[in-house]
């Protein structure tokens, strides 16, 4: 964790801990389902979720005392999601935090009643809600990311990898619920730049093997890897073949880039998780989803992994590097 983002953690906490002192929770036993797209041993949603716990702890909410939560992981399965999704709405939960799109897509299907705060796409994009101001049904939450960022995520490619003149558009069209509103701005971003994009859609790691096997055997190519962040077996296969054919990319995760991959460009989950235990302690105390506007976020991070850069022989311009908010070494 590098130190702006352990200065911001410890920020949130002190501003946290002053409502937990003024309004403690009645004692009564409450309920929240909690339904993700990653996988269990996804240590970085492990990290977020024990964000999000810490977060309801914070203000009065103990696990065990005065409530229970019921967590589900969806493994990037679509039919595991709905699945799980039906069986939390089953449990007749206080409240479902939803995280990604497509698990909160899942839980709508079976819920118009049970409250649901979730982190994913932009909700209107998605179709999830139509007023951010005032939601009006049961789906409140925080946007990870809206359309527009596509296109940045391009320029930023651009910038770091001025060779680059040809980049793929790594998406999975069953998860990315949003993958056609993304594709808009990347087509904008491209034409501006001159960097014609190929759309490449991929299901599985096998897909992936063969579209950017043969997506290098042009040159000059680099990669674009939409959200919502690839499991972990996806990941590490994209991160070999972008090392193996020396293809710059660019993911939509910290991890991504922690994990090996050259560039990251993405919010600040961790606060994200603890913004949304703070709508989720709001909705069990009576507060009404409409009176919870679809927030977003406010600081974007900037992360380059020079390791990554050296085994694909790139020299990142020094501007670049001065921008970014984490470089690894």
């Amino acid at each position: 964790m590098n130190r702006r983002r352990f200065i911001r953690l410890l920020g949130g906490a002190a501003a946290a801990w002053p409502i937990a002192a003024r309004a403690q929770p009645d004692g009564r036993m409450r309920r929240i389902g909690i339904l993700l797209g990653a996988s269990e041993n996804d240590r970085d949603e492990q990290a977020n979720l024990g964000a999000f716990r810490e977060g309801l702890a914070t203000l009065g909410w103990v696990e065990g005392r005065n409530l229970r939560i019921d967590l589900r992981f969806g493994v990037g399965d679509p039919e595991r999601l709905r699945d799980y999704a039906a069986e939390l709405v089953g449990l007749a939960p206080d409240v479902i935090f939803a995280v990604g799109g497509a698990p909160t897509s899942a839980l709508e299907q079976h819920t118009q009643t049970i409250p649901i705060v979730f982190r994913g796409p932009d909700p209107v994009d998605a179709g999830l809600v139509r007023n951010n101001a005032r939601p009006e049904r049961n789906i409140t939450g925080f946007s990870v990311y809206g359309s527009l960022i596509a296109g940045k995520w391009l320029e930023l490619l651009k910038e770091a990898a001025p060779r680059v003149t040809r980049v793929a558009i790594i998406f999975n069209p069953e998860l990315t619920l949003t993958a056609s509103r993304y594709l808009s701005p990347i087509e904008v971003a491209a034409t501006a730049l001159g960097v014609p994009a190929v759309n490449t859609p991929v299901r599985e790691a096998a897909d992936i093997v063969r579209a950017i096997d043969a997506f290098a055997d042009e040159p000059n190519g680099g990669l674009l890897v939409l959200p919502p962040p690839p499991n972990i077996s996806v990941r590490k296969t994209i991160l070999k073949l972008a090392e193996q054919h020396k293809l710059p990319a660019i993911y939509p995760s910290q991890a991504d880039a922690a994990g090996g991959g050259l560039l990251a460009y993405a919010p600040d989950l961790v606060d994200l998780h603890r913004r949304a235990a703070g709508y989720v302690d709001r909705l069990l105390r009576g507060t009404k989803v409409s009176d919870l506007p679809v927030q977003y976020p406010t600081k974007f991070d900037l992360v380059v992994n020079l390791r990554a850069a050296r085994a694909i022989g790139l020299s990142i311009p020094v501007s670049f590097l001065a921008r970014a908010d984490e470089v690894i070494e």
